[in-house]
This record gives C-alpha cells, sequence and structure tokens, in this order.
C-alpha cells in the first residue's frame, strides 16, 4: 500500500490528487514550488514505473509545467528528480523568477525556508483550483 514519505509528510502540503500522482506544495514561499509523487510502492527511479505510468507521469508533469508558466507567470521552471535524502520517487517542480532570492542558483540549501501563512495558502489553493478546473478537459 502506497504511504507518503515522511519527510516529504513534515516538509510539503497536500494539494490534490492526479490519477497517478499526489500534488504537494512545498511549505517554502519563496518560490511556488510543487512536487508530483507517483502513487506506486518502492519506486525510487522513473524507469522503474510502468511504460503506462512514464507516460502519465510526463502528462501530469507537463500539466503541472503549463500552470506554473500560466497561472504563477514563471521565468523558468525546473524540474528535477533528485531522491538523495528522500528515496521514494517524487518531482519537483519549482516556478523560477529572475527577481527570486536564489536566481540563478538552484534552490536547494541556499535559504531557509519561509512557511507560508494562511491567506498566501488559501490563494495557492484558490489558484490551483481555478487551473485545474479552467483546464479540466487539458488535464491528464
Amino acid at each position: 500500500m502506497f504511504k507518503l514519505h515522511p519527510q516529504l509528510q513534515q516538509d510539503c502540503i497536500e494539494l490534490g490528487q492526479f490519477e497517478l500522482c499526489s500534488l504537494l506544495l512545498m511549505n517554502d514561499s519563496s518560490y511556488p514550488w510543487f512536487i508530483l509523487v507517483p502513487e506506486r510502492t518502492d519506486i525510487s527511479e522513473i524507469y522503474e514505473l510502468s511504460d503506462d505510468d512514464q507516460l502519465l507521469l510526463m502528462q501530469e508533469s507537463n500539466f503541472l509545467s503549463l500552470i506554473l508558466k500560466n497561472y504563477f507567470y514563471a521565468d523558468k521552471i525546473n524540474i528535477a528528480a533528485l531522491g538523495n535524502v528522500v528515496p521514494q520517487l517524487h518531482v519537483h517542480h519549482i516556478a523560477r523568477y529572475h527577481e527570486d532570492r536564489s536566481w540563478p542558483a538552484p534552490v536547494w540549501g541556499r535559504h531557509e525556508a519561509i512557511k507560508y501563512t494562511e491567506d498566501e495558502l488559501n490563494k495557492i489553493f484558490d489558484v490551483v483550483n481555478k487551473a485545474m478546473t479552467e483546464s479540466a478537459t487539458a488535464a491528464p
């Protein structure tokens, strides 16, 4: 049975569910930073997913990337599946801006996380819900 890694539970806020992946929000208001976690057990690498799940992950990743571009107006979208600390397969999607506090460097280990306020979280939920509703026909 699928269970979210404790580190992801600690660091993230659960936003929703795609067909394959849980959609998480990293609790760091410095960047719109989302994480897709395929709900498959004992998987740490993309190639370990079935061919169908690999395709579904790509579709969900592309859909999330469009949300970051069209609703968060990202200058650049960083996508990574590192797994050095959390072995459970998860794919980071980070909206980057030329003026963000880490630009142009990677975000990992640069600064302490600035947790979202309740108002900020509500705005994120609203944006994601709006994007999902407006794009329902395009969603994977």
